[in-house]
């Protein structure tokens, strides 16, 4: 067997951050180097993502991965052994070869990325060399973080139609600076949530999730709390929306609601109402002038095309548009919206696609077409480090991995902190990738 080769490979059924069971990878070297992935799971999932392999069945209502574990002792393994772990892209051709299906459901995308996740941090070790030089080869930037503060959507239990409201301390001197940031508002956050009565649970991703039903009043809070920090709103921290709005789809429009300021001007009442795709890119123009809101993701639904290049042809000069659902780390779809100037910045998260060279692909062509690229965790999260070397590796301007709360969400955050401690080459992306707001406020 040559130095450096798969020596053995073993699945494990373990917990994502929702107490949902997840798999975990091992892959061990012939020379003794031993590494463990672990496997993020989403919520809010694409119709065209890759598909996970479940159990199915009554535990765990069905989602067990046992199946996948078994993949991976009978299939992966024997497959596998012998292999050079440096071989990334070869090793991750042959396991989509293996499965032999478009959509990954032979093996299942959970069962391919965690192999693939385990086979490059195994590569690394062997090298001697951190992660993000071995994915990337070359020295990246430290991502702008995008804190998901407060939760809506599927991700909480809230009338909040958008799913998440982000602050994005872009003004920062360094990646340290912008979780210091990121840390004093989402405690001025937390504080004047509380002070005002409402509650201060959180969602799937840490991010609080109070019955607030107006926009504007979620807005408003963040501005506020902003200043609270001491900090400036648009110039030190700016807003972010993840709308998520496939889940709002409703065959060719979308379900609204929220609390609108009655005739009295002294209470709110509860309206609900159907939106065509411009009604709705309306409501962002709206936004947009009143409050220093630089990022839509996902604003209309994955299958809305035409509503996308108008919502980029009207809103991509000042805000960032950012395609998740509509593309699921995809190479073909992903070519079509740089076609048709459906977006003009990409998600990318390696479970949607299935493995790490893929994911890598994706990032590299978005960035290569003027796009700018957000790595990006999943509401079912593990303490894996792996999101945060993969965003330098591709030099990802930002990264969106939950609030700056919850061992899940932190560890990607502090892995971060200890590349900027660590290798000084590495400068902090901040406002490098905003392009736009010098037309807010105008028509």
């Amino acid at each position: 067997m040559p130095e450096g080769a798969v020596a053995a490979v073993r699945g494990f059924q373990i917990f994502d951050s929702r107490g949902w069971p997840t798999l975990a990878v091992e892959v061990e070297l012939d020379s003794g180097e031993s590494a463990w992935a672990e496997v993020p799971s989403g919520t809010s999932i694409g119709s065209r993502e890759a598909r996970e392999l479940r159990d199915g069945g009554r535990p765990f209502s069905g989602r067990g991965v046992m199946l996948a574990v078994q993949k991976i002792s009978k299939v992966v393994n024997p497959f596998l052994v012998g292999r050079l772990a440096t071989q990334q892209s070869e090793i991750d051709s042959q396991l989509m070869a293996l499965d032999g299906r478009e959509d990954q459901s032979v093996l299942g995308a959970n069962t391919m990325l965690g192999v693939s996740m385990a086979v490059s941090k195994a590569a690394a070790q062997w090298l001697k060399i951190p992660l993000y030089r071995y994915l990337g080869q070359e020295h990246g930037v430290l991502p702008t973080p995008q804190f998901n503060v407060i939760n809506g959507g599927l991700h909480a239990d809230s009338e909040i139609p958008v799913q998440e409201f982000l602050i994005i301390p872009g003004g920062a001197a360094s990646f340290t600076d912008a979780m210091r940031m990121g840390v004093e508002v989402y405690h001025a956050l937390k504080r004047r949530l509380s002070r005002v009565g409402y509650r201060t649970a959180v969602g799937d991703e840490g991010g609080f999730a109070p019955r607030m039903t107006g926009i504007h009043q979620v807005f408003d809070v963040l501005l506020e709390s902003i200043v609270d920090a001491g900090l400036r709103p648009d110039q030190d921290v700016a807003l972010g929306i993840d709308v998520a709005a496939s889940a709002l789809r409703q065959e060719h429009r979308y379900r609204w609601g929220e609390s609108v300021l009655a005739a009295d001007e002294t209470t709110y009442r509860w309206r609900e109402s159907t939106l065509e795709a411009d009604q709705l890119i309306d409501q962002y123009i709206d936004w947009i002038r009143q409050y220093p809101l630089i990022s839509i993701e996902d604003g209309l639904a994955e299958d809305d095309w035409s509503g996308w290049s108008m919502m980029t042809s009207l809103l991509g000069g000042r805000c960032q548009i950012i395609g998740d659902d509509i593309f699921v780390t995809h190479r073909e779809l992903l070519a079509r919206g740089v076609r048709e100037q459906s977006a003009n910045a990409l998600i990318v998260k390696p479970n949607q696609i299935g493995t790490v060279t893929l994911a890598r692909d994706v990032a590299k062509f978005a960035a290569s077409s003027g796009w700018n690229v957000v790595a990006s965790s999943r509401s079912g999260e593990t303490c894996d480090t792996f999101l945060a070397d993969f965003a330098v590796a591709v030099g990802a301007p930002e990264m969106k991995a939950g609030a700056p709360a919850q061992g899940e969400r932190l560890a990607k955050y502090n892995r971060l902190l200890s590349l900027e401690a660590h290798d000084p080459s590495l400068n902090f992306a901040g406002w490098s990738w905003r392009k736009f707001p010098e037309s807010r406020g105008s028509g």
